[in-house]
């Protein structure tokens, strides 16, 4: 089967691969669209020790059961994956809180991902979507699914109403740009979007129907928004959400460009911020995740671009090189 491996830093090759076997528990997909992450750029640039040269990326996939060594999931069933290989037993799992699960791996980290024609995956991390869902809508469950889960632990936090709020997306990617139509679809009226990239920064207005700024050329306004969500996670959009957050604001983190970075504590503390972390979703988000997909709570998605899983490679380098103005790019692989 063909596959999109990561070679080495700054390096994608197109390669033939086995396809996988079927092992107990265990189903073989074939793939049907796989997005292009954030978190797999990041190991494109070698700055995930995680994921290592030699590795099939891709962990946001629609799909078709090729084979299946499990009675609950079908040959022929439409489905996306929880890409989370959770243990099931730990005190995380059992609470819930699945995606906190202390024995956990991942597809397209721990095991080979979705940049190829078939994929292996546990049964229990199978997810069905409907029959007419469109494999490109099925394969956003993932990143959209990261966006439900954040927006719902950042207005447990929040004094007033999301609706009443004002709120700051920083970055245009595929998580800021699902952020903002969420926003939208849950009444936000007040939805600001901060990207350095023009083509991204007018997908936004497109698409989100917000309004956008570039950081470079103009700050956002100090001590004014009542939640911001900083989707890059740099040190210096964690500098910019910690400046315009209002005194009794929230942020929530979920980019994780910068490992670590030093903000401003004493307005943490004397302002009485709510500063939250973010990580992935958990099975019961994926399963709200696909219903809010298929409901077009997340809009048409026509901004998102495809491209051949044979065209791989020249996108890697055309997402790096900040030539593409979606901000989610899903390939096919057949």
């Amino acid at each position: 089967m063909k596959a999109l491996v990561y070679t080495a830093p700054n390096e994608m090759a197109l390669q033939e691969r086995p396809r996988p076997e079927l092992h107990a528990g265990e189903v073989v997909l074939r793939i049907e669209a796989a997005g292009i992450c954030g978190s797999d750029m990041h190991a494109y640039h070698g700055h995930d020790p995680r994921r290592k040269p030699g590795l099939v990326l891709g962990h946001e996939l629609a799909a078709i059961v090729a084979e299946s060594a499990t009675d609950a999931i079908k040959v022929g069933q439409r489905v996306t994956v929880n890409p989370l290989i959770t243990c099931g037993v730990c005190q995380y799992c059992l609470q819930g809180r699945d995606n906190l699960c202390s024995n956990r791996g991942m597809v397209g980290m721990s095991r080979a991902g979705a940049f190829a024609q078939f994929m292996s995956v546990p049964g229990k991390s199978v997810i069905p979507v409907p029959a007419d869902m469109k494999p490109v809508v099925a394969a956003l469950t993932e990143p959209a699914a990261t966006v439900l889960h954040a927006l719902n632990l950042a207005m447990a936090t929040m004094h007033r109403p999301l609706p009443e709020g004002r709120v700051l997306v920083i970055g245009g990617g595929a998580i800021g740009l699902l952020t903002a139509i969420l926003l939208r679809a849950y009444g936000c009226k007040h939805v600001d979007l901060a990207e350095t990239n023009a083509l991204r920064r007018a997908s936004a207005e497109k698409n989100a129907g917000c309004a956008t700024i570039d950081p470079i050329a103009t700050t956002p306004q100090q001590d004014y928004y009542d939640l911001v969500v900083d989707a890059v996670g740099a040190k210096a959009t964690r500098n910019t959400a910690l400046n315009s957050v209002r005194p009794g604001g929230t942020i929530m983190h979920i980019g994780l460009q910068d490992w670590s970075s030093e903000i401003d504590m004493r307005k943490l503390t004397l302002a009485e911020i709510t500063l939250l972390g973010t990580y992935t979703y958990t099975m019961a988000d994926m399963y709200a995740t696909v219903n809010a997909l298929h409901n077009g709570t997340f809009g048409d998605l026509s901004w998102v671009e495809t491209r051949s899983l044979d065209d791989g490679v020249t996108a890697f380098t055309e997402l790096d090189q900040g030539n593409i103005a979606s901000g989610k790019v899903v390939l096919l692989p057949h």
